[in-house]
């Protein structure tokens, strides 16, 4: 990455995180999210993307081969929710190390909170040779904000682990777990 983009991704991404920090309640969960995407796309241009709405069309057909799902946050957030079938993945995890446990047949499906570890996690596999590999646009809290059914500890109320207290803004207030909540 030059200089100069690597310049536009830090203010492009400063100023989405402002805009979501300073937006009412009510407008961070859609008009923050949209920069966070836009953010992801920037800085990870040679991701391939799919939105909620694509991956659940294609969980449901049962023609096509399902993806193995990936959810690189940490084990506290996995733990108070995720994507049904979904296998934790340490976000920090070495492509070596992950490399040998995916199947080549199979397409890879990553996500996280936002998109932006996932979309970090995705290039790293990608640089290592792996090429069906494929981040969730939006992640899961767009999933959740979607509607889309997730596995939770509260399977009355399905809840997700917020990030931290300003990300989890991105989230409809009625999602949001407390942020203590999942393994220490």
């Amino acid at each position: 990455m030059t200089v100069g983009r690597a310049w536009r991704v830090f203010v492009k991404g400063s100023l989405a995180l402002l805009s979501v920090w300073l937006s009412p309640p009510s407008q961070a969960a859609e008009e923050g999210l949209e920069k966070m995407k836009a953010l992801v796309h920037e800085r990870f241009p040679g991701v391939k993307h799919l939105t909620p709405a694509e991956l659940a069309a294609w969980l449901a057909d049962t023609n096509r081969v399902a993806p193995v799902l990936l959810d690189v946050r940490t084990r506290a957030e996995f733990d108070v929710s995720h994507l049904k079938g979904a296998r934790w993945v340490d976000p920090e995890i070495k492509a070596a190390t992950l490399l040998p446990t995916l199947p080549r047949d199979r397409p890879v499906v990553l996500y996280c909170s936002v998109g932006y570890r996932s979309a970090d996690c995705a290039t790293r596999l990608l640089r290592a040779g792996f090429t069906n590999v494929i981040n969730l646009e939006g992640s899961l809290f767009q999933w959740a904000n979607e509607g889309r059914p997730i596995e939770s500890v509260h399977p009355d109320k399905p809840r997700v682990h917020p990030y931290s207290e300003r990300f989890g803004r991105l989230l409809k207030p009625e999602l949001r777990a407390p942020l203590g909540e999942g393994s220490p």
